[in-house]
């Protein structure tokens, strides 16, 4: 393994510190920071994404530094088997830039770095051992904080295991910092079989031309991209910003996957927006956009239920709650918040 964990024209672009109110580090690219045109998080969407506010001390009674219970599923120090056919490995805690809405607080910027060989090695001993997992997920952190000589290596002794896996790799890098995806990463992602990017972009501001050639670099090598995005109240949460986000994308030739209700991760009430007016959000989207732009509306639902479709899951709204069917058949309750 490579002793860096960044290449060193990337880790020259990271300004970081330690923010002493948050349990979530302070840390943003520079590029990142010079999109948003005003460095008050209440003004501007870029700013409210990365600039750590007050609203972070507030800890609601029901919010969690692990609410989609990652520790729940844990098997091995850095892999978490959550659903039967698919595994998630943290292989990196840092990120190139820290989401204040950032739901794996318990790991991020705590976990100890980039996975080691130990690590690796008791992760693919349990996939040798559970041959229905079929898909992996990379995630962090952010896997892409790794060389490319380090995320070879993990993505190579996983193949090992099952040249047949379905890799995604799950990053904020190509919005953050773009210039991390070269021709040789590019090219290194699509000479194996069966791996899809999927990134993180919640605003139409971050679709910026240097994104739109990172994209083309990971399409051209023959890497399907995916995009996750969080519903944030003051940053994505009207229809036009939505709209817009959702066209840029499938532009970029990025495929909408997910649009996340906000998870009840410790801390970030401020940003998480009602569940009706995500469902409206999204009712309007269908009468202006075709399916291909269209993300599901999902919940990971309280204590590790597991994720959902929101509009097909519903059951009823209560007054301080909306009521859901988990995969499981049972009823979980979301809190309904003003």
């Amino acid at each position: 393994m490579n002793d860096s964990c960044l290449e060193p024209d990337i880790g020259e672009q990271i300004v970081q510190g330690v923010e002493p109110v948050s349990r979530l580090p302070y840390g943003v690219s520079r590029y990142y920071a010079g999109l948003a045109q005003s460095d008050d998080p209440r003004a501007d969407p870029i700013a409210a994404q990365f600039v750590p506010t007050e609203n972070e001390l507030i800890v609601l009674p029901y919010e969690s530094s692990d609410p989609i219970g990652d520790t729940r599923y844990l098997v091995t120090d850095r892999l978490v088997h959550h659903y039967p056919d698919r595994a998630l490995l943290l292989v990196s805690d840092r990120c190139a830039t820290y989401c204040r809405h950032c739901f794996r607080r318990h790991f991020t910027g705590h976990g100890g770095g980039r996975i080691t060989e130990e690590q690796l090695e008791a992760a693919c001993a349990y996939l040798r051992r559970t041959p229905a997992i079929q898909e992996l997920l990379l995630s962090g952190g952010d896997p892409l904080m790794l060389s490319d000589q380090d995320l070879q290596w993990v993505i190579e002794k996983l193949l090992a295991v099952n040249d047949g896996y379905i890799i995604r790799v799950c990053t904020r890098m190509p919005v953050v910092l773009p210039t991390r995806v070269t021709e040789e990463l590019a090219r290194m992602l699509g000479s194996h079989d069966g791996i899809w990017m999927v990134i993180h972009a919640n605003h139409p501001r971050e679709l910026t031309e240097s994104f739109q050639e990172a994209m083309r670099l990971l399409v051209h090598a023959g890497v399907p991209v995916l995009n996750q995005a969080v519903l944030l109240r003051g940053i994505n949460d009207d229809t036009d910003t939505m709209e817009a986000l959702l066209r840029g994308l499938i532009h970029a030739r990025v495929k909408p996957y997910y649009l996340f209700q906000g998870d009840l991760a410790a801390g970030t009430s401020h940003f998480r927006v009602p569940m009706e007016n995500g469902i409206q959000l999204m009712q309007e989207l269908r009468r202006r956009l075709s399916g291909i732009a269209l993300p599901t509306y999902a919940v990971d639902l309280p204590g590790g239920a597991g994720k959902v479709p929101i509009e097909s899951s519903i059951i009823r709204i209560e007054k301080e709650a909306y009521v859901l069917r988990g995969a499981d058949g049972r009823e979980y309750r979301y809190p309904r918040e003003s």
